[in-house]
């Protein structure tokens, strides 16, 4: 049986190309996308330019390590050096957010970033309001709706990904 998955989209090194080459190689690999809007905040964590983010879910009978070395293989595929600084400029960072209500140790999931960031758990608020974290049991919509956005604050863009 599918189980829904949810990855975020990040890139801050020419953001538009990267992410649309992300989006279209997801939709290739995985089906059908359910994406969020596209969001521009500023770097976190380093003096950079600004990101833009978003999120995507897809129905997959992949295991979590298959969808994480997929990813990997678009960071390949974007230029991304690893082993670099934690906080840089990335040409594209992907990360399995939920994979179902599963609680997993290796990937992490849920991702802690769900709950730490606004780049995260804004978009995920968008498309997927009514989740619920698999370790809280909360609403996606009501950590949300607590999250403090001012200190982290989100712009939505245009950016046509179809």
């Amino acid at each position: 049986m599918p189980v829904m998955a949810w990855v975020s989209i990040g890139s801050n090194v020419e953001p538009a190309r990267h992410i649309r080459m992300a989006v279209t190689r997801l939709r290739e690999h995985f089906g059908p996308l359910r994406l969020s809007s596209v969001y521009r905040n500023r770097a976190e964590g380093f003096e950079g330019a600004d990101f833009l983010n978003l999120v995507a879910g897809f129905a997959t009978r992949e295991t979590p390590q298959g969808i994480v070395d997929e990813l990997e293989k678009l960071h390949v595929a974007a230029g991304r050096v690893r082993g670099g600084e934690r906080f840089a400029p990335r040409t594209l960072d992907l990360d399995l957010l939920l994979y179902g209500d599963q609680v997993i140790a290796s990937p992490q999931v849920p991702r802690r970033d769900i709950t730490e960031y606004s780049f995260v758990l804004g978009p995920l608020a968008e498309v997927a309001p009514e989740l619920r974290h698999p370790l809280s049991g909360e609403t996606i919509a009501g950590l949300w709706q607590r999250f403090d956005k001012a200190r982290h604050p989100l712009h939505r863009v245009p950016l046509p990904l179809s």
